[in-house]
């Protein structure tokens, strides 16, 4: 349970009237789930489901050279970004290990906008500051702004329903919201964290209630309100790294096999070798070692047998030998409740089967996998 008095959304009420379950997570008043984890993940692959992301933060970065400057503090070459367009990026320590995740959006040649982790913003406020270069400005516009995600393949024509065609962004790009007829205003993107086609939607804390009940009583389609226990599963399907448990600086609780740097983690994007940038020598170091054949990847686990799932901190083992730590684990919905789980493995091959010590009495046996596992 968290210290302190726990922040509400302002769509806690919204929440309760629609019988969600409510659970500290991390500070915050948030709904684990609605009807259940399994059937809203299903129905979020099949239809569509909507999330209250609204703890996650918000920044504003503005200035002439606001894109070379990011370039310089994150993984991501941000002065390749053409404005409109979104993109993934790690900022590392000096030693390269990872503080947090982000993704941002080009608004334009002297304006980004970022969306930090829930438990990172005042944390990655002080490092960007400590990064600052003059005429950069930072805004943390994360305590007015509610986020919703809606996500799943039936979105777009949700979205269009309630919002209107022009409001139907592509993948991975952003504009301000066009007029509607909710008299929505705010910043749309098509971004998520299922994989599903989707869309990120920043509204002024006044306007979401309006924006919520639109989608869920209007927008048809199989839309159903959807908690974060089916947004962790959907996530550990697709094989995205989640901040404080996949990855997690020392500096604020992180165990060895969670301080790593942006090669460890193996993710095919977010990563641009051609432009300097902090931390940049570690990441090469880890690179070679790929090269070699050798070093830590973060790869995929999926059971092969049955038994309790695979859960964070369990070992895993290659002929009684421990090769690597489970960071992420659990059932896979959307293939019939197998158990799945990432790690961080040494010398790590895809194809090999390992077992996983679910408890202290028996091993899970596996196989190493490359995500997504669907």
């Amino acid at each position: 349970m968290s210290e302190g008095p726990l922040v509400r959304t302002a769509l806690f009420d919204a929440h309760v009237e629609r019988g969600g379950n409510i659970v500290d997570f991390h500070g915050f008043e948030l709904p684990i789930w609605y009807s259940s984890m399994m059937d809203e993940h299903l129905n979020t692959r099949e239809n569509a489901g909507l999330f209250d992301v609204s703890h996650m933060g918000f920044f504003r970065f503005s200035g002439e050279n606001v894109r070379e400057w990011l370039d310089g503090v994150g993984t991501q070459k941000a002065s390749l970004i053409n404005p409109g367009r979104c993109a993934y990026t790690h900022f590392l320590d000096s030693d390269g290990i990872i503080i947090d995740d982000m993704i941002f959006c080009v608004v334009s040649e002297t304006e980004i906008l970022g969306v930090p982790n829930a438990s990172m913003i005042e944390h990655m406020w002080d490092h960007f500051h400590a990064h600052i270069e003059a005429g950069i400005s930072i805004e943390n516009l994360s305590d007015d702004t509610s986020i919703l995600a809606l996500q799943g393949p039936n979105s777009p024509a949700i979205l269009e329903l309630v919002l209107g065609a022009d409001n139907a962004v592509r993948h991975f790009h952003g504009q301000s919201i066009s007029e509607n007829s909710l008299g929505v205003t705010g910043w749309i993107q098509g971004t998520g964290y299922t994989g599903e086609r989707g869309f990120e939607i920043f509204v002024p804390n006044a306007q979401v209630k309006i924006l919520w009940d639109a989608l869920l009583d209007d927008g048809g389609h199989g839309i159903s309100p959807v908690g974060l226990g089916a947004r962790d599963t959907l996530r550990m399907e697709k094989g995205f790294l989640l901040s404080g448990q996949d990855f997690c600086h020392p500096d604020l609780g992180g165990t060895p096999y969670l301080s790593r740097d942006s090669a460890e983690t193996f993710v095919p994007f977010g990563l641009n070798l051609d432009h300097d940038f902090i931390g940049k020598e570690r990441v090469m170091e880890t690179k070679a070692k790929h090269l070699d054949g050798g070093g830590p990847k973060w790869l995929g686990l999926k059971a092969t047998g049955k038994g309790p799932f695979p859960r964070m901190g369990h070992a895993v083992l290659k002929d009684g030998v421990q090769v690597g730590t489970i960071t992420s684990g659990g059932p896979s919905p959307s293939l019939g409740k197998v158990g799945i789980g990432l790690a961080y493995m040494e010398d790590g091959e895809v194809g090999s089967e390992v077992e996983i010590a679910v408890n202290p009495r028996r091993n899970l046996p596996a196989v190493v996998v490359r995500p997504p596992f669907i």
